[in-house]
């Protein structure tokens, strides 16, 4: 009967841990749903963003700069002359 008992105790072991794990897999099927929120709302704010920065260039004027300018040193014709 004593193998008996040990088998009853045993099923009933893994009885409390499959609950347990059914707890932890809804916690984490939990979190990973509010982190796939979070990165598409990221992602949808980082689309935004480079858009404003695609108008932005866009709006940039266009003109001849020469190896001097590109350099970060400006030249006397666009203002910032020495």
């Amino acid at each position: 009967m004593s193998t008996l008992e040990d088998l009853a105790d045993r099923v009933e072991r893994l009885l409390l841990r499959h609950d347990e794990l059914k707890r932890t897999n809804t916690l984490l099927e939990q979190q990973l749903a509010t982190v796939v929120g979070e990165r598409d709302n990221l992602r949808s704010r980082l689309a935004a963003a480079r858009s404003r920065i695609d108008a932005l260039i866009e709006r940039l004027p266009v003109g001849d700069v020469d190896e001097h300018d590109r350099s970060g040193n400006h030249s006397q014709a666009s203002g910032g002359g020495a």
